[in-house]
């Protein structure tokens, strides 16, 4: 049954409600003027041009780019053999470790932040790189985890039970034939993770040192200190950056391949 004219007004409307904020950063960041004012008092490029120019904040990008990359890959290291017991093995206790994979996203980021700090810091890991890594992977692994979960699920088990015929151990079943069926969930996966740890704010703000900073951490302190259009210009090219991302794994492989519901 096709929808109503009401349901999609409600939907539109919706989504312009959603999307308004967006557009009036997107047009502050082309300003000509000193400060966030809307109207701005003129159009102008001069924000992205001073953004590539700021030491500060481009070193802060180069970090969370690095720990974004090494956050990703450690997730689907760890992530991916969780996921397969999960979805294709039955043993006691699967429903609790799913269950326990999947706790920190119930909890608070804040409550997270503190009670990492409390941990690291005396065994010397706060402000460093494994902390970080340790802290970003904490909330970014569940996500991993909830994506091969079902794109394992979705590989037929006659698969691999055709492969134990012909002689394959359960271990190079999997590799040879499960894992490859899972891989657009595997690529999605990286690609969520890394936005997961690019965005992390809360997490960063008490895992961070004087000498060691990520860039939405950079963000938040220039917000605090300076109120010019330089932060609107960076927030578009990072909402820019996380719709190109988007963009390509649905051209890539679609978003129903990838989680395995094709």
């Amino acid at each position: 049954m096709k929808p109503s004219w009401m349901l999609r007004l409600c939907a539109a409307l919706g989504f312009a409600i959603l999307l308004l904020p967006g557009v009036l950063v997107l047009i502050v960041s082309f300003s000509a003027g000193e400060f966030l004012t809307f109207p701005p008092p003129g159009l102008s490029f001069r924000w992205y041009a001073a953004l590539l120019s700021n030491a500060q904040l481009m070193t802060a990008l180069g970090t969370s780019a690095i720990l974004a990359a090494i956050v990703s890959v450690v997730s689907l290291l760890l992530g991916a053999p969780a996921a397969y017991a999960i979805a294709r093995l039955d043993f006691p206790g699967r429903g609790v470790l799913a269950a326990m994979l999947a706790a920190p996203l119930l909890l608070p980021t804040l409550v997270l932040g503190l009670g990492l700090l409390l941990v690291l810091q005396p065994l010397g890991l706060a402000a460093t790189w494994p902390g970080l890594v340790l802290g970003h992977c904490l909330v970014a692994i569940p996500f991993a985890v909830r994506i091969m979960t079902t794109a394992f699920a979705a590989v037929p088990k006659e698969l691999e039970a055709a492969a134990w015929t012909l002689g394959a151990t359960p271990f190079r079943a999997a590799i040879r034939i499960t894992l490859p069926n899972a891989a657009p969930g595997a690529i999605a996966a990286a690609v969520l993770t890394f936005l997961v740890s690019f965005d992390e704010t809360v997490i960063s703000l008490f895992l961070v040192g004087p000498r060691l900073s990520t860039l939405p951490v950079e963000m938040f302190r220039y917000a605090e200190r300076t109120a010019d259009p330089l932060i609107a210009a960076l927030a578009m090219t990072l909402i820019a950056f996380a719709l190109l991302m988007v963009v390509l794994v649905e051209r890539l492989i679609g978003f129903t391949r990838a989680i395995g519901r094709d």
